[in-house]
Parts: structure tokens; C-alpha cells; sequence
């Protein structure tokens, strides 16, 4: 029990909420960035973004390595790509895949990504452990522009970069073990915590806790200014889509109904934006290709939802009863075989 109870304070010891760091920054050395910002190799030290380390070190807040990772996201993604349906248009796919890729070059990412779009209406986008990235086509049909797409995008790889399913699932198994002595002394409520426990482990793929998020939200858009675009849109497409929510409850998917920012961590971005990342003349914002991607997207989900029409064709429709005449013989107000007569009436 004091072995659990040491390891307990030493895992929250190395496991303290995220912060940004208090060095002031270097004014001597020759970087890109001006020497107004920071330079000390930190995670405000957009020069080193590539060679830092945000999260993904071995120890007791990190049980996983890299190639457990890759593994354990491989077969969760098979899983996902066997119940969803995956858009193989080459157009969209490369156009997504090119975005994603370029941000992930731009980042802390230590492994490749293989990025997919699936074809659900729901406003999500989630990245599995190892680098396995699904993107849905309502999260691109609602992004008004490349750059709010990318900030989503940044957003997700941020999780991957700063390994948030590993150590959020070592913080799982970690309080499994501390639950333990709980199953011999506490009787039922002992078990009730330990399955509580180990029920929560596969949700750490998709939710993650306050501070992983707000890290993510912190390294997103560092990521996304590293690749040239306009920081203010990752704060902006949240809003917005937040907005949507309220207007038409179920847009958002249940995993990630949590991104849309809080106040708190709006301002905080705000922050960050002011003081992190200089200004600059020009960002990538909107591109001519986004448009005919979205564009071509949106012919491609409308002929979808047709196609699904025309299937219905052949199903079994509802007919009204026949019904007698004066005369005695049967019509039907459903009947195709002839035309309509009109008669006079006597």
C-alpha cells in the first residue's frame, strides 16, 4: 500500500497541469523569430518546434512507447475504417491528406500520420494513438475556409504529438492499481471503483482531460502558425460552431462536444496569440483549392443521399383499399392502368 501511495505522489509530481513555462526569453540568440520572443528550446520556442519534447517521455506518467502506440492505433483504426464509410475520392483525399501533412511536418510529431476522411455528417475529426487520423466530411463542409480546417486538424495532431491517449490511459492503469487494496478492504464499493476504473480506459482515445486539451489548444496553434495560417481562425471556427450546437442540438459528436472553447480557454488562446506568436503581413487563409474540394465534397454527399433515394424505390409502398362504385365494380384511387375518364352526369 505505501509502495502505491509513493508511487501515487510521484506520478503527480511528474504529471502537473500543463503550463507554458517562466524563462524569460533569450534575446542573444540568431533565430528566425525575432529576438523579442523566446528562444530557450521550450515549448514557447517556436524555432524548436520538431526538437522538443511536449509529453511523449518515458516514465510514470508515460507507460507507452512509441511503437506500442503505433500498434494500439493500427488496430483501433482497422476497427474504424471496417464501421465507418471512408471517402476514397482522390481529389478530396490528397487535397486533406496534403493539409494535414504539411502541419504534421510543422509540429512535435515523432511519428507519420495516415489521414482519412470518413463520410459522416457529424462536425468531428479525432487522431488515435501512433498517428491515425480521421477527418469527418461535416467538419470540412462546415469550415469556411483552409485555415479554420486546419486549426481543427492542428488541434488533433497536437494530441498525437504530446502523446495525450498514452498518458491519459497510465494515469487509468495507475489508478486501477491504486484501487486495489480498495477490492480487499472496501468490499463492493472497493470493485465498484476498480471497474469504474477500467471502463474509462477507451474513451481516452477520443476525451481527454481539461489539461491535455488546453495543451492541445496551446501547441494546435503554434502547429498551425508554423505552417502559415491565421491562428485566429482556430478560435474562430470553434465560436462558430458552438453556435451551430445551440441552434441544432446533435451537430457536434458526442467526443467532441468538449473542444468548443470555454471563455477560460479562449482567452488563454487569445493570450498566447498576443504574446507567443508574432504578427505577420500575410497568412494563409482561404485557397482556391479548398473551394472546389468543398465544392466537390458536397456534389459527392448530395449524389450519396440520392443514390440512397433511388434504393428506397424498390421498397414496399402503402396503398390506399379499393373502394365500390354505384355500379358495382372496384376502383382504386392508387390505380395506373388507364387513364381517368370523365363522364357526364345524368
Amino acid at each position: 500500500m505505501k509502495r502505491i501511495l509513493s508511487l501515487l505522489a510521484v506520478f503527480a509530481a511528474s504529471s502537473a497541469p500543463f503550463a507554458v513555462g517562466a524563462n524569460p526569453p533569450s534575446t542573444t540568440a540568431a533565430n528566425r523569430y525575432p529576438d523579442t520572443y523566446y528562444h530557450d528550446g521550450g515549448i514557447r520556442d517556436l524555432d524548436a518546434i520538431g526538437n522538443r519534447n511536449v509529453g511523449c517521455g518515458r516514465g510514470i506518467g508515460n507507460w507507452y512507447n512509441l511503437d506500442k502506440q503505433v500498434a494500439m492505433g493500427k488496430q483501433y483504426a482497422q476497427q474504424v475504417e471496417q464501421s465507418a464509410k471512408v471517402i476514397t475520392d482522390p481529389v478530396i483525399t490528397e487535397y486533406v491528406n496534403r493539409v494535414g501533412q504539411n502541419i504534421v511536418r510543422n509540429s512535435d510529431a515523432k511519428v507519420p500520420f495516415t489521414i482519412k476522411v470518413v463520410d459522416s455528417d457529424e462536425v468531428n475529426a479525432f487522431a488515435l494513438p501512433g498517428g491515425f487520423f480521421f477527418v469527418n466530411s461535416g467538419l470540412i463542409l462546415a469550415a469556411d475556409n483552409e485555415s479554420e480546417l486546419a486549426g481543427v486538424m492542428a488541434h488533433e495532431i497536437a494530441h498525437v504529438a504530446a502523446c495525450h491517449a498514452a498518458r491519459e490511459m497510465s494515469r487509468a492503469q495507475l489508478a486501477n492499481f491504486a484501487s486495489i487494496p480498495l477490492i480487499m478492504v472496501g468490499g463492493g464499493i472497493g470493485y465498484a471503483a476498480y471497474e469504474a476504473a477500467g471502463l474509462a480506459i477507451p474513451m481516452t482515445f477520443l476525451k481527454f482531460s481539461r489539461e491535455f486539451e488546453a495543451q492541445a489548444d496551446f501547441l494546435g496553434l503554434e502547429y498551425m502558425y508554423k505552417a502559415g495560417y491565421d491562428p485566429q481562425s482556430f478560435i474562430a471556427f470553434f465560436e462558430k460552431v458552438k453556435a451551430m450546437d445551440k441552434k441544432k442540438p446533435g451537430t457536434l459528436a458526442k467526443a467532441f462536444s468538449d473542444h468548443p472553447q470555454t471563455p477560460d480557454r479562449i482567452q488563454k488562446s487569445q493570450e498566447e496569440i498576443a504574446k507567443i506568436l508574432p504578427p505577420r503581413a500575410e497568412y494563409i487563409d482561404d485557397t482556391s483549392e479548398f473551394d472546389q474540394m468543398k465544392a466537390r465534397l458536397a456534389q459527392l454527399e448530395n449524389r450519396g443521399r440520392i443514390l440512397n433515394k433511388s434504393h428506397d424505390a424498390g421498397r414496399p409502398t402503402l396503398r390506399r383499399t379499393s373502394s365500390s362504385n354505384d355500379d358495382g365494380s372496384s376502383s382504386s384511387s392508387n390505380s395506373s392502368d388507364s387513364p381517368p375518364v370523365l363522364k357526364r352526369r345524368d
